[in-house]
């Protein structure tokens, strides 16, 4: 029996000069503002550009190594290269009789991710597929988020605050979708549980707020640190629960603008660290690809 797994995320511009062709891609082909543009190649110069792509192929490579004979694991990007069609097209001399494609964020929203799941299906349209679906709920993810938690109290102490973070999004979204921002604030409540904290110790908010004049979901993180410092706190850990690698809503968002805005509010910044690699990281994914194959395909 073989089986191809595709994991998929968005991806990013290699050098500085791919980022507007970058953006046109995430605006589904219309050229970005030339103000956003290089208001982009600022943070990805800042940020010594994203490391996401190599990330994500060592996340596949590290899942292949985990699920053993009879797998082949690939990653693709949905907006730079190398594509989704381009690395299931290398799964073709493989000749897997069930494809499993993973998003690399463990809510799953049909109006954000529908995309990957139309991409990988118009490639193997010959071949059959099964999406993993959302699986933020999975024990063995919640168990590699909670290591990074407990490592970084260990550092830190236990009374150090945590501010679980989500992509922010537009309020047309949450209106057409609320079940799907309903899993992310899941996603933090399950890990408190698993953490044994209580409602005073952990506070939920948003980040990366998109560059429109629309609504998006709130709180932002920035608007909690003069509450932190108010309550007499000197030190916030922040712990994103949909971000699996480092990228630039991560290393620029948080690490940079964030941190800043903490820093103003007189806190010290800290970050858990991000999956990426980590071997109990590995075999969840490993794990949800395993839940995902049909019954009716013995491996």
């Amino acid at each position: 029996m073989r089986i191809g797994v595709v994991l998929m995320t968005y991806g990013a511009p290699k050098t500085l000069d791919d980022v507007a062709a970058y953006l046109a891609r995430v605006h589904g082909g219309k050229q970005a503002a030339p103000e956003l543009v290089a208001e982009f190649t600022a943070r990805y110069r800042r940020i010594g550009m994203s490391p996401i792509v190599r990330i994500s192929e060592a996340q596949a490579a590290g899942v292949e190594r985990v699920l053993g004979e009879g797998f082949r694991v690939v990653a693709g990007m949905r907006y730079s290269p190398p594509s989704i069609a381009d690395r299931v097209r290398e799964l073709v001399g493989f000749e897997p009789e069930v494809v499993v494609g993973v998003v690399l964020s463990p809510q799953w929203s049909s109006t954000l991710m529908g995309g990957y799941e139309h991409d990988l299906r118009e490639t193997l349209s010959h071949v059959r597929v099964v999406m993993a679906g959302a699986w933020h709920r999975h024990p063995a993810f919640l168990d590699a988020l909670a290591e990074l938690v407990d490592e970084a109290h260990a550092r830190l102490g236990r009374e150090t605050p945590l501010l679980f973070t989500a992509h922010s999004l537009p309020r047309r979204v949450f209106d057409a979708e609320p079940e799907y921002v309903a899993s992310l604030r899941e996603t933090g409540e399950l890990l408190a549980a698993r953490l044994g904290l209580s409602t005073h110790e952990w506070r939920w908010a948003y980040q990366s707020a998109g560059h429109t004049q629309e609504e998006w979901l709130r709180p932002d993180l920035k608007e909690l640190f003069p509450e932190l410092a108010a309550a007499g706190h000197r030190d916030v850990l922040v712990v994103p629960v949909q971000f699996l690698a480092d990228h630039l809503e991560v290393l620029y968002d948080l690490d940079l603008a964030a941190a800043g805005e903490a820093r103003v509010a007189g806190l010290r910044y800290h970050r858990i660290e991000m999956p990426n690699v980590r071997p109990t990281f590995l075999g969840a994914l490993a794990d949800v690809v395993r839940a995902a194959i049909p019954v009716n395909l013995p491996v």
